[in-house]
């Protein structure tokens, strides 16, 4: 199986048997029969469960489909986040983290160094992190970065953290398996939120960490059994279940991000606009090389005049939820700096692309536009 749509549709699924379902329904279970000796691969609801089992095999394939990966489901991306960090870094270690990633990166951050770890941080852009790098235990890169959109060269920051004898770990989230293998550009660990595109439906939280490493796998699942967070049976059943149609979202998607990216290009209050799959944007040269061929992600920042403007458009839009996630079927947009944690103008927005036709999204944003535009004329 070559072809990422039949990769996600086949992905973890057990052989098949007569006149059982293709997928196995959600294993409800805190305890499960265990005679003699305490071995065996299911024996405690905190230890494993299968439906995790079927999960994180599917997650797995898609990670490294040409070379064997472990994978370890949690009931969050952030617990994944955390896991990694934690189970690797010990009191007078360094990390370097990216300043312009995640918003909840330097809460991370605080409690790293309560800890006695020191934390360097460096923009993602033009690789700037590798000026931080000398003599660290872990390197975090996220590329894409969220919400700025930047890319870093994931193969030449990976090669120059082993040979300082630093481990790499890449965050995944917006880029996807289908988009970018961080595992085969030589990072030790893909770590993603699941909760966003890799499910895509809005309705599960769920996060998880993929290694070729098998001792790396083991410190990072016994980090998820000591502090229990555990991803609930259904909630991986829910996100098995989506990973059937994976490919066709990250296609329309894809598509549909690069098609309003275009569009937004051509207006003169829209400054900022970042997109890699744009060939002006900064990253698209990069982005090229590492990410998949036309899976550039699916999501669009673009600033707009002030914030007044910004709740403006937001609300003139139809077909974008005024939401604080991205990767779902449905459109959704915000205007970022309400969160106050990333450093971005106060009119800076966030759109993520769902799966409706792009010549209807876009007709959409451009009209939402329109209407802010009249409205700013009007004082």
């Amino acid at each position: 199986m070559t072809g990422d749509g039949t990769r996600v549709v086949r992905a973890g699924l057990p052989e098949p048997e007569a006149f059982e379902p293709a997928l196995p329904g959600p294993v409800f279970a805190a305890h499960f029969h265990l005679p003699g000796d305490a071995v065996g691969p299911y024996m405690y609801g905190r230890d494993a469960n299968p439906t995790w089992t079927r999960l994180e095999k599917a997650i797995g394939e898609l990670e490294s489909p040409d070379g064997s990966a472990h994978t370890v489901a949690f009931a969050s991306g952030m617990a994944a986040i955390s896991a990694v960090l934690f189970s690797q870094l010990r009191s007078g270690d360094a990390v370097v983290l990216p300043s312009d990633g995640y918003q909840l990166l330097p809460a991370v951050r605080t409690r790293l160094e309560s800890y006695g770890i020191e934390v360097r941080t460096a923009p993602t852009a033009q690789d700037a992190q590798l000026d931080v790098l000398d003599g660290a235990r872990l390197l975090w890169i996220e590329t894409p970065s969220n919400p700025g959109l930047d890319v870093c060269d994931i193969r030449r920051l990976a090669d120059a953290a082993h040979r300082q004898g630093a481990l790499v770990a890449v965050d995944n989230t917006l880029a996807t398996p289908l988009g970018q293998r961080p595992l085969d550009l030589g990072a030790d660990f893909s770590v993603a939120s699941g909760t966003k595109a890799l499910t895509g439906h809005g309705d599960v939280l769920l996060g998880y960490a993929s290694t070729r490493d098998a001792a790396l796998a083991e410190s990072v699942r016994l980090w998820r059994k000591t502090v229990g967070a555990i991803p609930g049976p259904m909630e991986s059943w829910l996100a098995h279940r989506s990973l059937a149609t994976l490919a066709l979202r990250v296609r329309q998607q894809s598509a549909g991000a690069l098609a309003l990216a275009t569009a937004l290009a051509d207006r003169p209050e829209v400054t900022g606009l970042r997109h890699p799959g744009l060939a002006s944007d900064p990253s698209h040269r990069l982005a090229t090389q590492q990410m998949r061929p036309g899976r550039f992600g699916s999501v669009v920042s673009f600033v707009l005049p002030d914030k007044a403007y910004a709740e403006r458009f937001l609300s003139a839009l139809t077909l974008v939820d005024d939401a604080t996630s991205f990767g779902g079927v449905r459109s959704s947009a915000e205007r970022r700096a309400r969160w106050g944690g990333d450093a971005v103008p106060e009119g800076f927005i966030r759109l993520s692309v769902g799966v409706e036709e792009p010549e209807d999204l876009v007709m959409d944003v451009l009209h939402a536009l329109d209407v802010a535009a009249r409205a700013a004329a009007q004082g």
